[in-house]
């Protein structure tokens, strides 16, 4: 009790560390909120279309799911270094790090984009054998598809705002632009005032319209001024072969990592999809609440990224030590608060949808399950994407959260599920026993320190 006192003080001591966290926790954070809180108001329009329809959207953003990962890979392994670059204030490094997250999150949304185009039956056929939903899934999936260039690029440069601690401008953006796409889901979808009804094809176009209007204001927040973002295209694609190699080294580890574990991950869904329509509408309500109650730590993860990287950049291990204790305790924290909340908001969130009491069952047990392993998959989130990745030690991530996916948590996706036939809610806990393996061997790695590290004092 003595420790947590004395923790609790010097924390509160250290009035730098804690305004710089939360001024960038907070605005992250609640923009992940505004983003979950649209996922969770899509579902509850488009559960009122039945169970195929929550079926068919939920599967069909598994593919969205696996592109983000992919996007996130690139810029949070660009973060790394943009994080560290503007500790030493070099922006012409900086404008260059994003010229090479732009080439590749754009490259990556190709690879998307024609399939989900020219074969989005053939894309929703990988998830599920039910016919109805892959037909509603398609319907909806070659409409949204359009969206993931213009998402690939708003995303570059909010993480390259966020390296520079400016959080407050896209968050505006966001919230904006979350407005824009309810409004639009709610008229296409009923075909309210005068507008055609389109059921699960209007949440589509509703979600496209406002991610257009989000990457193009953001462009020219950025470019109105001449600030540290607004890299001119020679000056992002002014590279030589050194640079090339140090980004590479210290990205590629990261880009593999959120690629192959968010395929992994993709993998659980397939097996989930061959459980029915019911797990699945039962699986997607569950996790679209749980990634609500998750934005606080994705807010601190982000924090603690761009905090160590921008103190070890400037060279001050010592600090980076100290903060990512401090983080760390924040953390665990937080994660006492939001088990309790979950805990008593569980009943009252699973009313607002039109579920079957069989869903609404499975709901309700898949939610226990979730906070029970809720201490191990918080601690992962912030030392895997904030601690680990803020000194480059990218690689150690990657087997942390791969070998997490492939090793334990498909397989008992597909042993549970499919196999011994097993509730979805059995299921889910097997799967998440992968939670409790990283925990173990992340703090061992978190303890050895090979995280601290200045990664731009010195050139190739």
């Amino acid at each position: 009790m003595m420790y947590i006192t004395n923790r609790i003080k010097n924390i509160i001591k250290d009035k730098s560390f804690l305004s710089k966290t939360i001024s960038i926790a907070i605005p992250i954070a609640f923009q992940g909120l505004l983003n979950t809180s649209l996922n969770f108001a899509d579902i509850l329009m488009i559960g009122k279309l039945g169970e195929n329809a929550i079926a068919g959207v939920g599967l069909a953003n598994k593919v969205f799911f696996v592109f983000t990962l992919l996007v996130f890979g690139i810029i949070s392994g660009s973060g790394v270094l943009t994080a560290q670059y503007w500790g030493k204030r070099e922006i012409i490094n900086i404008r260059k790090v994003l010229g090479i997250s732009l080439l590749l999150v754009l490259s990556a949304s190709v690879f998307f984009v024609v399939p989900c185009i020219l074969a989005p039956k053939f894309v929703m056929s990988i998830f599920t054998n039910s016919e109805e939903t892959i037909r509603l899934g398609a319907i909806y999936l070659a409409v949204v598809v359009i969206s993931y260039p213009f998402t690939a690029i708003t995303n570059a440069y909010v993480s390259l705002l966020r390296g520079i601690n400016q959080v407050k401008a896209p968050v505006v953006i966001s919230s904006i632009s979350i407005l824009i796409n309810l409004a639009f889901n709610y008229l296409l979808i009923y075909g309210k005032y005068g507008f055609p009804e389109l059921g699960v094809a209007g949440s589509a176009i509703g979600t496209l319209i406002a991610r257009i209007f989000e990457c193009t204001v953001l462009l020219i927040y950025v470019y109105k001024d001449n600030g540290p973002a607004a890299g001119k295209i020679k000056q992002m694609l002014s590279l030589d072969m050194n640079f090339i190699q140090k980004y590479f080294t210290t990205v590629s580890p990261v880009i593999a990592n959120e690629f192959m574990w968010g395929l992994g991950v993709t993998l659980y869904s397939l097996a989930y999809g061959r459980m029915g329509d019911t797990a699945v509408a039962a699986i997607t309500i569950t996790q679209t609440v749980e990634q609500i109650m998750q934005v606080v730590f994705m807010g601190l993860s982000n924090a603690a990224a761009v905090i160590l990287g921008n103190e070890m950049g400037a060279g001050h291990l010592k600090d980076a030590e100290k903060h990512a204790k401090d983080l760390v305790f924040i953390q665990l924290t937080l994660t006492v608060f939001v088990g309790i909340l979950c805990l008593f908001i569980r009943q009252p969130v699973i009313g607002l949808f039109e579920a079957t009491a069989e869903v609404a069952g499975y709901v309700k047990l898949c939610f226990m399950v979730f906070i029970l392993y809720l201490p191990f998959k918080m601690f992962n989130t912030i030392n895997i994407v904030g601690i680990l990745r803020s000194g480059g030690d990218t690689k150690a991530c990657l087997f942390l959260d791969c070998t997490g996916v492939w090793f334990i948590g498909i397989p008992m996706a597909f042993i549970g599920g499919l196999v011994l036939h097993l509730p979805i809610y059995t299921v889910y806990a097997m799967v998440l026993i992968e939670e409790v393996y990283k925990f173990i061997l992340g703090i061992k790695r978190y303890r050895k320190k090979k995280w601290l590290r200045n990664l731009v004092a010195t050139e190739f």
